[in-house]
């Protein structure tokens, strides 16, 4: 659970309805059906517009990114491509053909099993770099989805307002209801601007940095595949993946580290 997505939705939605009953308003005020219909269905409708029926629906599976974060650490594939480095070093490249059925990643499986194929390593490069960049292209347009609805929610809010006006203008005859009926055509524009800035534009940043950490990943997976088909030496592989990483990236736990071998018992 990402427990700074959780709780941010949980502290705007509480100070904006704090203040509105600090303000001496009431819930039941900005409860409006019709409004959630006009928003909700309209950005809906424009979004679908927009966007291929399989793009909305993969950003709608997307949201479990946001609200949920998969533990990884990138240090653990850090090492992990070490052990396959000191293995090759000693055994040869194609001794990693029998690790392949362990790995459950598929970039990291597909770049290995080119490697044990014995491709040759810009070939390598090349061909990985190009799926790099599809699958980024394709990543994008998720988080697009969310913020193009942050875009149109604002404005069919307003569009739900000034319908709501024309019905309350249609009844100036009864003035002590104009007053309530005008409060309830804002109501619209309410639920359209809130969805935008408190939901859809800042899940569509959430997801992008989601993108960024598995791209940065990929591009480290890819250096490291092709450096030990090149050869490279254990150690030089580790602080050039290391590069890849930033100082927020946690270290491995007490459990990932290894174990220092125990001292001979001393006879008595």
């Amino acid at each position: 659970m990402d427990k700074a997505s959780w709780g941010g939705v949980v502290l705007a939605l509480s100070g904006i309805v704090g203040g509105l009953l600090l303000d001496g308003g009431s819930i039941s005020q900005v409860l409006q059906p019709t409004a959630a219909i006009i928003v909700l269905g309209g950005t809906a409708g424009a979004i679908l517009l927009q966007f291929p029926l399989p793009i909305v629906l993969e950003a709608v599976r997307g949201l479990t990114n946001v609200f949920v974060e998969r533990p990884r650490n990138p240090h653990e594939r850090v090492q992990e491509l070490v052990k396959f480095a000191n293995r090759a070093r000693r055994e040869g490249i194609v001794s990693l053909d029998s690790e392949l059925e362990k790995i459950q990643e598929p970039f990291l499986k597909k770049s290995l099993m080119l490697a044990v194929d014995g491709t040759e390593p810009q070939e390598l490069r090349s061909m990985m770099e190009l799926e790099l960049e599809n699958q980024s292209e394709h990543d994008e347009r998720v988080p697009q989805v969310f913020e193009s609805a942050g875009g149109f929610s604002p404005t069919i809010g307003i569009i739900g307002a000034v319908m709501g006006l024309i019905q309350v203008m249609q009844h100036l005859d009864k003035m002590e209801d104009v007053g309530r009926g005008i409060a309830v055509a804002f109501v619209a524009t309410i639920y359209g601007v809130a969805a935008a800035n408190l939901f859809l534009l800042p899940a569509a940043g959430k997801m992008r940095i989601r993108l960024r950490q598995e791209q940065l990943l990929r591009a480290m997976t890819l250096e490291g595949v092709v450096s030990i088909l090149e050869g490279m030496n254990p150690r030089m592989l580790e602080t050039r993946l290391l590069g890849f990483l930033t100082e927020e990236e946690p270290p491995p736990t007490a459990e990932q580290k290894p174990k220092p071998a125990a001292a001979p018992e001393v006879p008595a």
